[in-house]
């Protein structure tokens, strides 16, 4: 009779489930459970994703594009002015707007010939292609409001939306 309790008797897993589970299948779980709950955490509290809809953030930013805003980059810093944020749609809270901040608090704002004017120094913005002449009138903000844009100023001023905002609206920036 031979002895069943030797090297013969254990019966080795198929190699499939030891590249899937490994050899200690609690460690594996542990795992598991890290990355399900760090990859809840990252992407319903961190991150917020966005897909671009329509054609305001061109070339920047193209439509159907999908993106994220880190809802903590604010937290020790306030938005600088060419930071892309996102921003809460005052009647949908589910909807974010994709906008390049151009004014910052306590500044007076105004757009002369297409050209942004911040306390009446030209804003550098090489982000931009062919813009239009278009026309703001000086508008002095608040210690709470920024001015947001779209970088797709080739459109008629009319057919964009764009303007003041309060920093409550800011959700975060845009990852890239």
């Amino acid at each position: 009779m031979e002895n069943l309790n030797g090297p013969a008797a254990q019966v080795s897993k198929p190699l499939w489930l030891n590249v899937l589970i490994g050899k200690n299948p609690q460690l594996t779980l542990v795992r598991l459970v890290v990355l399900v709950v760090t990859s809840f955490v990252l992407f319903k509290v961190v991150l917020a994703p966005i897909r671009v809809t329509g054609i305001s953030m061109q070339p920047t930013y193209q439509d159907g594009q999908i993106n994220f805003v880190n809802r903590f980059a604010y937290l020790s810093r306030s938005p600088s002015r060419g930071d892309v944020v996102g921003i809460k749609a005052a009647d949908q809270l589910q909807i974010l707007y994709l906008k390049r901040v151009i004014g910052l608090p306590g500044e007076t704002v105004a757009i002369r010939s297409g050209t942004v004017f911040a306390d009446g120094k030209a804003v550098g913005e090489p982000y931009l292609k062919n813009p239009k002449p278009w026309r703001i009138e000086p508008t002095r903000l608040q210690m709470d409001e920024y001015v947001v844009i779209g970088d797709n100023r080739t459109m008629d001023q009319e057919n964009h939306t764009f303007g003041k905002i309060r920093r409550s609206e800011i959700v975060g920036r845009i990852l890239w």
